[in-house]
């Protein structure tokens, strides 16, 4: 940490500040309820009690004691997060205070301490149209601020988004079954086959992100737009192309969406207009009532 700008570390125990305040007192426990422990651990045997299950009746204590016990269990809470984060060019837009990229980072600061906070395992992936970064999953608060550093750090060598590639790291690397909250602007080529095989094994949470002029464009006549990631460049007038892009942005996000509902999940759409925390918690609790 000593060695960075000190304006950059400055932001870095800003956004540790704001995001654990967030997680502790007002985001752990949408996040606790909305993704649980995969199994549960034996606790201890007690004498069995009115309304207790019967298949819990364990029968050679039983038998010992000639008095029904049963065996309690506890979920076991850990769980494997992976934070699989698209740094390509197009994230570095925005048409507001911030950039896509900066928001992206801050709701995946948020989501490491939620997860941290519930004793949960936090990993990271860097990706653009490669795999830029990997952290394993860890514990701790130290892991955490290296994922929060690298987060807002790292400069990307890559330009494009590649989704498919950075999911297909993500099977190779992660064995154990776990969470993976995947956080794109999603302007990337087809990536159904390569989530159709992360779903099998782990819990995908898409998130993304949208600039407000992602789907209107200002009112400003002939325009020369760059494309960030290709680099190309377009004349474009503002005017004829609003309802084109408007569409095209609907489009591309609906079928998304309705690929990723065929696969038992669906998109948490956040709108860089509005505070990002209410979308995140109205997310969680709609997950929390799929799951009962």
């Amino acid at each position: 940490m000593a060695s960075i700008p000190l304006s950059l570390f400055k932001k870095i125990q800003r956004i540790q500040i704001e995001t654990t305040h967030l997680a502790n007192d007002i985001l752990a426990g949408a996040y606790r309820s909305a993704f649980k422990g995969k199994g549960m651990e034996f606790e201890e045997v007690r004498e069995y009690q009115a309304g207790d299950d019967i298949r819990s009746i364990d029968w050679n204590v039983t038998a010992r004691m000639n008095h029904p016990y049963v065996k309690n269990f506890r979920e076991e809470r850990e769980l494997n997060v992976t934070l699989a984060v698209d740094i390509s060019s197009s994230t570095r837009f925005g048409s507001k205070q911030q950039l896509k990229s900066d928001l992206i980072a801050e709701i995946a600061a948020v989501i490491a301490f939620s997860a941290i906070k519930n004793n949960d395992k936090i990993g990271l992936i860097l990706f653009s149209d490669k795999i830029e970064k990997y952290l394993p999953p860890q514990k701790g608060s130290r892991h955490v601020l290296r994922v929060v550093r690298e987060l807002l750090t790292y400069k990307p060598l890559g330009c494009g988004t590649d989704v498919a590639g950075a999911l297909s790291f993500l099977g190779k690397v992660q064995s154990r079954s776990g969470v993976c909250f995947l956080l794109s602007d999603f302007i990337c080529p087809d990536y159904s086959r390569e989530a159709a095989v992360i779903v099998r094994k782990h819990e995908l949470v898409p998130i993304v992100v949208i600039d407000p002029a992602e789907k209107m464009f200002p009112e400003m006549n002939l325009v020369s737009f760059v494309d960030l990631e290709s680099g190309a460049a377009q004349i474009v007038d503002t005017l004829a192309s609003e309802h084109g892009l408007e569409q095209s942005t609907q489009k591309r996000l609906e079928d998304q969406g309705r690929m990723m509902q065929k696969l038992g999940t669906e998109f948490c759409l956040i709108d860089a207009t509005n505070p990002y925390l209410p979308q995140l918690r109205k997310y969680f609790a709609k997950r929390h009532r799929g799951n009962q």
